[in-house]
């Protein structure tokens, strides 16, 4: 087979070096995952390989170079998602990812979407007065919804934040905890209160709580309301029943938007209960205004095991169905 050589031009020292990463592994993956080689000549990166590959590696290079020179992550864990997915598939380049801030955090940290999927998502959010954002843990479904509804409540464009969730939980009955009803149902709703104190700080959290322009609360609160200018997130929607879900969407009111968020492979549910989000994909799938989004495996920023295990977990699953 015939080797082609491609270069890339780098001038800059400091951008060299975060191209090719600690101890250049980022160098050392593509060569691995491609089958080229590169080298540094003459201020530029030469690659050598088959065709197909020789310019695949010159593409993961230049997303490289683009956020290197943006000042944004160029490690291990940012090759990799470069190197897994194709740019012919992407109208933009990675780097524009990390451009995209949504809101930033009491400590100064930007939050913007890390793969296309979390992009595609955060559009649907703009583009529509309901989304449904489906996927595995660790994909961010939450915490960017929880992001874009923030980002708005600060603008003023919605005059009120409603975060709710069922009470449903693997095994445990609340009846069974101890405290009153607030006690209780808390514990459920705690990953909602750890966004809100990451992106809004405590105690603009607790003023606006009191205020009653933030509401958090389990889903059955929600039942006989109207609800108008407002960021509504329903969170672990997959353990509604079908009668919870067409309940809560049916609360949209003027100048509203609704996110809903969970995971189909997490159901905890009575053995014999119908998910309400996996009945509302089939039923409300082509109206306008409503949007699905499917996040995959691809879209986990957690630690990359927990992608490894999301895999085997669906690997195992399919396996069980044939």
């Amino acid at each position: 087979m015939q080797n082609y050589t491609r270069s890339l031009r780098i001038n800059d020292a400091d951008v060299l070096s975060r191209i090719l990463g600690r101890y250049d592994e980022n160098i050392r993956l593509i060569e691995d995952k491609l089958d080229v080689e590169i080298t540094y000549r003459n201020n530029r990166l030469k690659v050598e390989g088959s065709k197909e590959n020789s310019k695949e590696a010159i593409r993961v290079l230049t997303e490289l170079k683009e956020c290197a020179e943006n000042n944004l992550k160029t490690d291990k864990d940012t090759t990799e998602y470069i190197l897994a997915v194709k740019d012919k598939e992407k109208a933009e380049s990675f780097s524009d990812l990390n451009s995209s801030v949504v809101c930033y955090t009491t400590k100064g940290k930007a939050i913007h979407p890390k793969t296309y999927g979390q992009k595609k998502y955060l559009d649907a959010i703009d583009q529509n007065d309901i989304v449904f954002g489906i996927g595995p843990a660790g994909t961010g479904k939450t915490y960017l919804a929880m992001a874009k509804a923030i980002s708005a409540f600060k603008n003023e464009e919605v005059e009120r934040l409603i975060l709710t969730r069922p009470a449903v939980e693997a095994g445990e009955s609340l009846g069974f905890l101890p405290g009153d009803l607030q006690e209780k149902v808390d514990p459920y709703l705690r990953p909602l209160y750890d966004a809100l104190y990451e992106i809004l700080g405590s105690d603009s959290f607790k003023r606006n709580m009191e205020k009653g322009l933030i509401e958090v609360a389990p889903l059955a609160y929600m039942r006989g309301r109207t609800l108008d200018h407002a960021y509504i997130i329903l969170d672990e929607a997959q353990n509604t029943t079908p009668e919870q879900m067409k309940m809560f969407l049916t609360r949209l009111g003027h100048g509203s938007k609704i996110v809903v968020t969970g995971d189909t492979t997490q159901i905890d549910l009575p053995k014999g209960k119908r998910s309400g989000l996996i009945e509302a994909s089939h039923i409300l799938k082509g109206i306008r205004g409503i949007s699905f989004i499917n996040l995959t495996a691809d879209d986990v920023v957690r630690n990359k095991l927990v992608q490894q295990i999301i895999e085997a977990y669906e690997k195992f699953n399919f396996s069980k169905k044939e």
